[in-house]
């Protein structure tokens, strides 16, 4: 690990204090007319999706945390853990499900994502920015509801619940926006 100070601070960053790993989501450097100099930062704990503000003095030194990122593919849920394969050594990982709060509506079986990886330890899943999701319930389109207007609850396949434009059928393929769960467009 290398000892990096809050002079090389940058959003996305990985550091690791109070036996944590965290990312820098945003950072200020602070220079008040008394007093010594601070960063005011915007910290997201890659453990449990904690985000915390946290002021450090300037020049502070800490470690930054070495995280590794790779390609896998969702296989399955198995009721108590998620399953993904390493695209390239076939080696398989278990992430428990309460882990996947947010990210368990937007994987659908044999989807590639990105693993994120502190030594041995699975810290989380990145999804694509978008995916392309099957409407697994909702009620059908009446005559004379318009494009433009108003809109409806449809249930993905997954279980996410999403509002759609009336013209949304029961087995339509919808491109989902994975950041907020908006409808984006038909797939």
């Amino acid at each position: 690990m290398s000892t990096i100070s809050t002079a090389d601070f940058k959003n996305g960053l990985t550091i690791e204090f109070d036996n944590n790993i965290w990312r820098i989501v945003e950072f200020q450097h602070v220079k008040p007319g008394k007093g010594g100099a601070f960063v005011r930062s915007k910290l997201k704990n890659l453990r449990n999706g904690a985000v915390q503000e946290k002021t450090f003095r300037a020049g502070e030194k800490m470690e930054q945390a070495n995280i590794e990122t790779k390609r896998m593919q969702y296989l399955y849920n198995d009721g108590a853990n998620f399953v993904f394969m390493d695209n390239e050594t076939y080696e398989q990982v278990e992430i428990p499900e309460e882990r996947l709060d947010y990210e368990k509506n937007y994987l659908i079986e044999n989807m590639n994502v990105s693993i994120s990886f502190y030594g041995t330890e699975t810290l989380g899943v990145e999804l694509p920015n978008t995916i392309d999701i099957k409407v697994a319930a909702t009620e059908p389109g009446i005559k004379g509801n318009t494009a433009s207007g108003g809109s409806k609850p449809a249930t993905m396949e997954t279980g996410l619940v999403v509002q759609v434009p009336f013209f949304v059928n029961e087995g339509d393929a919808l491109t989902i926006n994975t950041s907020d769960g908006t409808y984006v467009s038909r797939a």
